[in-house]
Order: C-alpha cells, then sequence, then structure tokens
C-alpha cells in the first residue's frame, strides 16, 4: 500500500485501534509553557498521578513574559502566578525550563527547532494552537488542550481521530519580495479559514521545495488558520542542512540509524490524498489582511471588496464596522498607529533581516505611535546583535525587545488600545486579539517594516525598486 507522509508517521505512532474509531497514538516530544500548563500539573496532583516520560518534556516562558524592563519582573498578577505555578511544577518534577535570564528562553514554536527539540517522524504535541508550526521539520505537530496536556504528562499517549489527507502543490516560484507569508495568506484568502478542517495537510511543489526551513515553518504556523489540524513537509537535504548541528539532536552512530529513518519520511510516489489543490507561486503578491479574519486578505495593489462578493453580509458589515474601514477602500491608502514585528510566526532570523533590509538607511514615519521588534528567542536576539541587525533597527525608530509572544496575543504588557490600528507580523486578527477594539492586518516582516517607513501600507516591490 502506497502511504502518505501523514500516514506513515500515524502508523509509526499507533499503539492500537479503538472500538470508537479512534487510536491510541504515542506522543514522542511535549513542550509546554506557562499558559496551559499549571492545571494540567493540577490534576496530576490530585489524582496523585506522576509523569509518564519527563525526559520528553521541556518547557519555557513566552505568553506573559515582558519584553523590555525585565528587572522590574512580572508586574501583571495573573501573569506572576502562571510563571510562578510553571517554575515551581518544573522544579518540582525536575522538567527542563528555559526561563528569562536564560539565552535559550523563547517562544516555544521558535526554541523547538532552534535546539533540535523538534525532530523528522515525531509526533510533538503543546497546549498551542500554532504547534503546527514544527511539521516544517517533518514532525506530525498540533496543539492539544489543557485536559489533553494533562494526559500526555499521565501516559505519554493520545486518544485521536485520523484525520484526512489534503495536498497543497505550489508550482512555480515566488516573485522578488514576496515571502511565505505571503503565500500562506493567499492560499487561506482561497480556500477560506474552514477549508482545511478535517484535514493534515502536506505542503508540495517546487516553491515549497525553494523554502527555506523557516519560511517552511510560516507556512506550517498559519496551516491551524485554515482549519487544518496539523501542516507538514517532507524530510530533503534542507531539512538535513537546517538540523544536522542542533543542540538536542541524537549523536554519532544514533544520529546516523535517524538520518536512515528521516530519508523515508515522504508520501509515496502514487500515494492516494483525499484533497489536492494546486497554486501558482508567481501569481501572489504582497498580501495584507483588512477584516478580522485571516481569509479577509487582499493584495497591497486591491481594495477592500464590496459586499457583492462575500457570502455573509452580517458578517462583512459587522466586520468593517470594528475595522473602521469601509468597501472598496485601497488597501495602500490604510494608515496606521502601531509596527509588530514578531511572534511565532515571523520572530526568526531570517524574518529579522528581511525587514532590516527595508528599514536600514530609513526613519519611522512620524504618525506611527509605536514600532517594536520582538526576537523570538534569545539566541535569535544574540545572532540578529551580532550581525548589527539590533542598530539598524534603532537607528531607524524601532524599539529592540527581549524575546517572548509579545503584542500577537495581548496577554503581556505589550498591546493596542482601542481603535489602534497595527500592521503585524504574528498569525490571528481577530476582534480584541492585540487588545480590546485593536485593529489587526497580517502582514510579512518586510510588509510590516515598509508600513513603518511610510505610515501606511505600501507595495514592498516598488518601495525596495526605489530604494
Amino acid at each position: 500500500m502506497k502511504n502518505t507522509l501523514y500516514d506513515k508517521i500515524w502508523n509509526d505512532h499507533c499503539i492500537r485501534q479503538n472500538d470508537d474509531n479512534t487510536s491510541l497514538i504515542y506522543i514522542d516530544r511535549h513542550l509546554i509553557h506557562e499558559v496551559t500548563s499549571p492545571q494540567a500539573f493540577d490534576g496530576l496532583d490530585i489524582k496523585n498521578r506522576k509523569i509518564w516520560n519527563k525526559n520528553s518534556i521541556v518547557a519555557t516562558t513566552d505568553h506573559n513574559v515582558p519584553t523590555i524592563n525585565r528587572e522590574l519582573g512580572i508586574t501583571d498578577p495573573v501573569s506572576k502566578v502562571q510563571i510562578e505555578a510553571l517554575r515551581d511544577n518544573c522544579k518540582k518534577h525536575k522538567i527542563e525550563l528555559f526561563d528569562l535570564g536564560n539565552i535559550k528562553q523563547g517562544i516555544v514554536h521558535v526554541i523547538g527547532p532552534e535546539l533540535g527539540m523538534t525532530q523528522p517522524g515525531m509526533t510533538l504535541v503543546c497546549g498551542d494552537s500554532h504547534t503546527s508550526t514544527h511539521g516544517a521539520l517533518t514532525s506530525l505537530a498540533f496543539g492539544i488542550g489543557t485536559s489533553d496536556v494533562e494526559h500526555v504528562l499521565a501516559t505519554q499517549c493520545l486518544n485521536l481521530n485520523k484525520e484526512k489527507n489534503f495536498k497543497i502543490q505550489v508550482d512555480g516560484n515566488l516573485n522578488p519580495f514576496i515571502t511565505s507569508k505571503d503565500l500562506i495568506l493567499y492560499i487561506i484568502g482561497k480556500i477560506g479559514t474552514s477549508g482545511g478542517t478535517g484535514y493534515t495537510i502536506e505542503y508540495t511543489g517546487e516553491v515549497i521545495s525553494n523554502l527555506s526551513i523557516e519560511s517552511r515553518m510560516t507556512i506550517c504556523n498559519m496551516t491551524i488558520e485554515a482549519g487544518a489540524k496539523s501542516g507538514i513537509m517532507a524530510f530533503d537535504v534542507k531539512t538535513h542542512e537546517y538540523l544536522k548541528d542542533r543542540e538536542l539532536l541524537p549523536k554519532g552512530e544514533n544520529y546516523n540509524t535517524a538520518l536512515k529513518y528521516w530519508e523515508t519520511l515522504t508520501s509515496d510516489e502514487g500515494a492516494e490524498f483525499d484533497r489536492t489543490e494546486t497554486f501558482i507561486g508567481d501569481e501572489v503578491q504582497p498580501q495584507v489582511t483588512w477584516g478580522t479574519s485571516p481569509e479577509m486578505v487582499a493584495s497591497i495593489d486591491g481594495c477592500i471588496p464590496n459586499s457583492d462578493s462575500v457570502s455573509n453580509k452580517e458578517e462583512y458589515i459587522n466586520t468593517l464596522e470594528y475595522m473602521g474601514l469601509e468597501c472598496g477602500t485601497e488597501i495602500q491608502s490604510i494608515n496606521l498607529d502601531k509596527i509588530f514585528i514578531g511572534s511565532c510566526t515571523n520572530s526568526r532570523i531570517e524574518d529579522l533581516r528581511q525587514a532590516a533590509e527595508v528599514v536600514k538607511g530609513e526613519k519611522v514615519s512620524k504618525n506611527i505611535k509605536q514600532a517594536i521588534v520582538v526576537p523570538g528567542s534569545g539566541l535569535v536576539k544574540s545572532q540578529a546583535e551580532s550581525e548589527g541587525l539590533d542598530q539598524i533597527f534603532i537607528k531607524a525608530g524601532f524599539e529592540w525587545r527581549d524575546p517572548g509572544c509579545s503584542m500577537c496575543l495581548g496577554m503581556n504588557n505589550d498591546f493596542l488600545e482601542p481603535y489602534e490600528r497595527c500592521a503585524s507580523t504574528s498569525n490571528r486578527n481577530f476582534q480584541g486579539r492585540q487588545g480590546d477594539k485593536g485593529r489587526t492586518h497580517l502582514v510579512s516582516p518586510s510588509m510590516a517594516a515598509v508600513a513603518g517607513i511610510k505610515g501606511h501600507f505600501y507595495n514592498i516591490r516598488e518601495f525596495m525598486n526605489e530604494k
């Protein structure tokens, strides 16, 4: 039988088929942070249960951490309680924790790949929906709820329904200054935020093969925004090159054995998918979301669509009212208040290099109240500083911050005030996502950077040609 990549990893981890059509699946790696883990540990204590395999677990602080003035400590009482609970639980159970002050601390979906916690063929879970990020390294990765966090801690297994197989093939090439963020927003705009529901998506094609691993992470990260549980990409030379020197990978002969297995992690030729969609990379333009869902997206040279082009007119009217926009508004005419470059979607070194290339020698527009750059980890921050990227941002008028989730979700000291409008490299633009009544537009790092310089959305391709 010819198997898809998803089928192979699923079958390798299936312990048994249950009578209710679910399967008991073994979990290789469990990443935890301060938001979804405290209740899970409390559940273990109440039931007097032990952790099954503490060596599979790695913890970090990310959601609630301050990205500036860390010497003042955690000021928000809820955040403080959650972080202290994570520290206490990790100490009690002897779980490795990358905490504030540790250069390896950072956003959980950034440090996992960069430290080699994420490995091909693994099943990997975290109490965070954007765990799908790790699929770029050929792992079957997905987010779980707090009750499942407890279950994995106690048993190292989960009862799961197998998803269907969905292949998204991207042929051709991406034009200059078009990024993987533009590509995934474009795809979501075409298939909708429910287009992947019930599927695990495998991304294939020439465009995907040509992307760097960090760019692939951006696509897998936002797979959840297309409604899918997981996104995954086949192992190839680029995967190997990215991984080979990572800290937590197997060593010596164990590495050679692992590599032989990893090289099998591709879909068999002729494997059948339940659904296939093909896109042409050359057709993708710089993308900007205009509404309160990632599927509400337009090209930089476009405008907000009229009501005749939408299926839910009531939602459309409510969205425009919330966003303070009108039908037919040109995307490039939208002025901004804040710029956020960061999040588990776009905070890696390549993302920061893209943005720095744009802002070098420029100045943030006077109408921008705040522009911040938040590296995804201490290691990313250190590397960026060694390359002088921090000074490029600072000279241009951007704030250079410490690593954390920051303004992605308004769960810390970084957020939008009511009615402020932000160009954000994060993954969600729901109502209130970045702060009460905040208005979020999702873009790539280079598009956020040029918006900061211009004070409004502007075509990155034109800007770089002019520069």
